[in-house]
């Protein structure tokens, strides 16, 4: 098992890339030396190499008795501590289904990791193009600033967020380009 206790978010996150998934399905049906992990998947050894290094750094895989193994240990005490953890009202303004992605993908405002699925990536942009003031115009200093509160692979989001439409960049400045828009609220006759 790592050194630092395996949360859920981490093992969504080791297993969100089908290399990592291919290696870590392979361990657990038997695989248990790279070239068996290789044979099984069809990945090439530095493919493989780094799956494996990527899931034992996530606490998912071990070495023991001279081979792979899967922690399934890791995995239940992760699953125990999500099952545990009280219900986060962080995302209770979204919509059902944004909130949904938002549950799986946020933790106490920071991004756990990019999902690999564009529907979802899509929910995720809409909720960091918040950050954004629109009409007002930024530096990529400060785009990577406001980024970086909420996951360290600013150059991926910030590519994302220009790709989608969400931020325009032109000559270095970035500006909000999309998004959803809160709607301003209107005091009701006879309030102020």
């Amino acid at each position: 098992m790592s050194t630092s206790a395996t949360d859920a978010a981490a093992v969504a996150g080791a297993l969100a890339d089908d290399a990592r998934r291919a290696a870590f399905a392979a361990v657990q049906l038997g695989a248990r030396t790279l070239d068996a992990v290789c044979q099984a998947t069809g990945l090439n050894p530095a493919q493989a190499g780094k799956a494996l290094g990527k899931l034992a750094d996530a606490g998912l895989v071990m070495q023991r008795d001279g081979g792979l193994e899967v922690d399934g240990a890791a995995i239940q005490s992760a699953a125990r501590a999500a099952l545990s953890r009280p219900a986060s009202t962080e995302h209770a303004d979204a919509p059902v289904e944004a909130r949904k992605v938002l549950t799986a993908f946020v933790q106490d405002g920071r991004l756990t990791s990019i999902p690999s699925s564009h529907g979802k990536r899509l929910v995720i942009l809409d909720w960091l193009a918040q950050l954004f003031e629109p009409g007002r115009r930024y530096s990529e200093q400060m785009v990577n600033l406001l980024l970086g509160q909420r996951h360290a692979d600013t150059a991926a989001l910030r590519r994302y967020l220009v790709d989608e439409e969400f931020l325009t960049r032109e000559d270095g400045v970035y500006w909000r380009s999309g998004g959803t828009v809160a709607a301003p609220e209107v005091a009701e006759p006879g309030d102020g």
